[in-house]
């Protein structure tokens, strides 16, 4: 490590978990380059963020160009061409219905924005959330996450009016996937009836494809069952989309798969190749509910942030990164079903284009495996492929390298893979 990394390392909060010793010099397409020298092919995208890879040419002279111009423009003041450039792009990608638009920083915060607008639209109080859940560690999304204690530390004192209902988690569950459909439905109709009456509902909100939780995604017919109910009770539905939106899944956004079209959605992550910049998406028509001033953010939608959507959205079509996204998840997960052939301890390998997971177990049981999964990261990592781990117990290896990811880097990681098993099982 590098003196200036000895000297103030010790000062950064401790509250950051570090998963790996190593310090950044530049990172370029897929691979991070490390101050001592060492390469990392990376296929965590900074935790599915940059999505057309580390410092993508286009967005780089996107926000250089920017940069020159202003650096920030506040959304009350004035209106600035990225922010119109980027509803426009945003318009070509959602469904026609989608025609509202509203800008934030992070993640957590067009998810506290997407219940707020749930609120005011109904009228109504009440949010249903799922088992294994991630929204967010402010404090009203803490109350909405369910994936893990540890996110909400001692903060145990929180908004009220969740309620937590059944993931359809057919490998957890044990269950065939339309088993496992039959469930969840099943237990969120129970829900309806015996803890929180349909019409205090405001909202159900559900990642389309699990993320923290465990990269699953649901059956089809579960989520036409969540539709169906929602329109039956006038609750509105909300996609968060933050980790599976801008072509993880293969798709511009994982609702695609499902041929379903939420009330609202949120975006983040993957909309800026790593500049903060996060979304709620609705109907206008919803949107014209939202009191004026009820909601905002000096920040949000920040012009540097928005040249670099843009920039992103043009990428990733002109690129054909979906086509490629497909292409290599196929690969990834073919790859991956081959070694689990030979290594019985994987037990699911499931996934939508490159949002992948493989999740392990120990004698049967998925709650023993985090310490082999820690050492299959950790012997990976040694060889030069960064991995990160997910789902309630750490139980499941997740696999999301960048959208325009080459056959030959997923064939390097897949060699790194099965060397990293070898060693550890």
């Amino acid at each position: 490590m590098t003196q200036l990394y000895d000297q103030n390392f010790p000062h950064m909060s401790p509250v950051w978990s570090r998963i790996f010793p190593i310090e950044a010099e530049r990172a370029e397409g897929s691979y991070i380059y490390a101050m001592d020298g060492r390469k990392y092919l990376d296929f965590t995208c900074g935790i599915g963020v940059t999505n057309t890879g580390h410092c993508h040419p286009r967005v780089v002279e996107a926000i250089r160009a920017q940069a020159g111009l202003f650096l920030h423009a506040q959304a009350n003041i004035v209106v600035h061409q990225p922010m119109l450039q980027m509803i426009e792009e945003l318009r070509s990608i959602v469904h026609p219905s989608i025609d509202g638009f509203f800008f934030s920083n992070s993640g957590a915060e067009a998810v506290e924005g997407a219940l707020k607008l749930a609120r005011a639209a109904t009228n109504r109080q009440a949010v249903i959330v799922f088992t294994g859940s991630f929204h967010g560690r402010t404090g009203q999304t803490m109350a909405l996450t369910t994936s893990k204690t540890g996110y909400k530390g001692a903060a145990q004192v929180l908004p009220s009016g969740v309620y937590v209902t059944p993931f359809p988690y057919a490998y957890k569950l044990g269950l065939s996937e339309e088993q496992a459909s039959v469930y969840a439905l099943e237990s969120l109709d129970e829900l309806l009836v015996s803890q929180i009456a349909p019409h205090d509902v405001a909202a159900i909100l559900i990642e389309p494809v699990l993320g923290e939780g465990g990269y699953v995604p649901p059956p089809l017919s579960f989520m036409q069952g969540l539709r169906e109910r929602c329109d039956k009770y006038g609750i509105l539905l909300i996609f968060d989309e933050v980790q599976s939106g801008f072509g993880r899944t293969g798709k511009w956004f994982a609702q695609e798969h499902y041929n379903i079209v939420p009330d609202i959605m949120t975006a983040a992550k993957g909309i800026a190749s790593g500049l903060p910049l996060s979304g709620v998406f609705s109907r206008l028509e919803l949107m014209r509910k939202w009191q004026t001033g009820s909601h905002g953010g000096t920040y949000g939608g920040n012009a540097v942030a928005m040249a670099a959507g843009v920039a992103t959205i043009r990428a990733i079509k002109e690129e054909k990164m979906l086509e490629n996204a497909n292409a290599r998840g196929l690969q990834l997960q073919t790859g991956l079903r081959k070694l689990q052939e030979e290594y019985p301890q994987i037990g699911d390998v499931r996934g939508l284009g490159l949002m992948i997971g493989a999740e392990f177990e120990v004698d049967g049981d998925y709650r023993k495996a985090k310490p082999v999964v820690q050492s299959i990261v950790k012997a990976a990592e040694e060889r030069g492929l960064l991995l990160l781990s997910c789902g309630t117990f750490d139980s499941t290896i997740r696999w999301i390298p960048p959208l325009n990811v080459t056959e030959a880097q997923v064939k390097d990681a897949l060699d790194i893979f099965g060397a990293s098993l070898k060693q550890t099982l």
